[in-house]
């Protein structure tokens, strides 16, 4: 089993960070700015080639 990691856009981040800038309140942990980025770990199982 394999991970493939997805990426929020450029626009995206740059938002976050635009209102992070403005909050008084210290950041978030990694993981709670990675949900609210939508920037998480897909698990996929890669198909199985026939005949190997």
């Amino acid at each position: 089993m394999q991970t493939q990691t997805n990426h929020p856009s450029k626009y995206v981040v740059r938002e976050y960070l635009e209102r992070r800038s403005q909050e008084i309140k210290p950041p978030p942990s990694p993981e709670e700015i990675r949900r609210q980025l939508g920037w998480g770990l897909m698990l996929f199982e890669p198909k199985m080639e026939q005949g190997r």
